[in-house]
């Protein structure tokens, strides 16, 4: 349930019907706007009697949201939302460039590529310290190494790390080291990791599960923001389809689905959609060309011999010449890197 308050209304009055709604122990969620503040109640709304807020000489309208999603709910909160990370910011007029390889694989690896990626326009550093991988006999990571060595290289660069957490038990040192905490495709529906994560205050990527859908993605966030954070952004990397030439499927309609939707950014991930390396390229253009918020992107100096995913990650120079051409069509979109 959604009540808009006229533009004239006193902050007392808010108070007061804010009050008596907790009574009811619904949760409120207030938006100030320029001109009018909107108040988003979740909970069990068939305890509160619509008529009697109706009847408050403050309240323009009521709405009902017919949406299992309420806080990552545009109509909570009409303006979308801009997080800050570390000097830096994701959402709004600004695109989002993560850069770096798959997996951090040595000191000199990580370094180099950092300073290559940052040295092109990228905002952020990614690298997985621990991976998830399909097969138990392929590369996972170096776990807690690979945290050190990422750190390192934020030392010489400044970029904010941006890696991905395996369980509920790294929360503490992932607050610690890290400044966007991503969650991968394979737990996007691991509600108690979501949970745990709602309880802290770090920046949460969260990636689109092999199969789900635009409702169910957002559920995830709503179970990130039930907790208290929303600092969530959506993350479209490719769903699971009959056709087997890529890796997955990009679903590029979720971006203007979910700017219609929810007020939270949403980045595309084209390496791990395509899972071909060349096809890297035109799917960056395309997501920024239909509104995606920024790109997470597998760079690394020496694909043919990376040991995770080197056949969709893009050498620097190639990084390069895209992000020229990504900052001309981001213009056109009103947005600047």
């Amino acid at each position: 349930m959604v009540v808009i308050m006229r533009a004239d209304t006193p902050a007392s009055e808010i108070s007061r019907l804010i009050k008596k709604i907790e009574e009811l122990n619904c949760m409120v969620n207030v938006v100030k706007g320029e001109t009018q503040s909107i108040l988003g109640i979740v909970g069990d709304t068939t305890k509160i009697d619509s008529s009697i807020i109706e009847a408050n000489e403050y309240v323009d309208r009521i709405t009902k949201v017919q949406q299992p999603y309420k806080l990552a709910n545009k109509l909570f909160h009409p303006s979308q939302t801009i997080i800050n990370v570390d000097g830096r910011t994701i959402g709004g007029d600004k695109l989002t460039i993560i850069a770096g390889p798959c997996s951090v694989e040595s000191e000199e690896q990580i370094i180099e590529i950092a300073k290559s990626v940052k040295m092109s326009g990228a905002g952020f550093l990614r690298g997985g310290a621990f991976k998830p991988r399909t097969s138990p006999y392929s590369f996972q990571g170096l776990k807690l190494e690979g945290l050190e060595l990422l750190k390192l290289a934020k030392k010489e660069t400044g970029l904010p790390i941006v890696t991905e957490i395996m369980s509920a038990d790294m929360i503490e040192k992932f607050i610690e080291d890290v400044d966007v905490i991503q969650v991968g495709a394979r737990n996007m529906q691991n509600f108690e990791l979501l949970k745990e994560l709602g309880k802290t205050n770090k920046p949460i990527l969260l990636k689109r599960g092999l199969s789900a859908t635009v409702e169910e993605l957002l559920m995830s966030a709503e179970y990130i923001m039930s907790e208290g954070n929303e600092n969530v952004i959506l993350c479209e990397r490719g769903i699971r389809t009959f056709e087997t030439y890529t890796r997955n499927t990009l679903d590029l309609s979720i971006i203007p689905i979910i700017k219609r939707q929810s007020h939270l950014p949403i980045i595309v991930d084209p390496s791990h959609a395509a899972g071909i390396w060349w096809m890297v390229e035109p799917l960056a253009k395309a997501a920024i060309a239909v509104g995606a918020d920024g790109l997470i992107i597998e760079v690394h100096n020496d694909p043919s011999n990376a040991k995770c995913d080197g056949q969709q990650s893009i050498k620097p120079e190639k990084f390069k010449i895209l992000m020229d051409d990504i900052s001309k069509i981001a213009k056109i979109e009103g947005k600047h890197i």
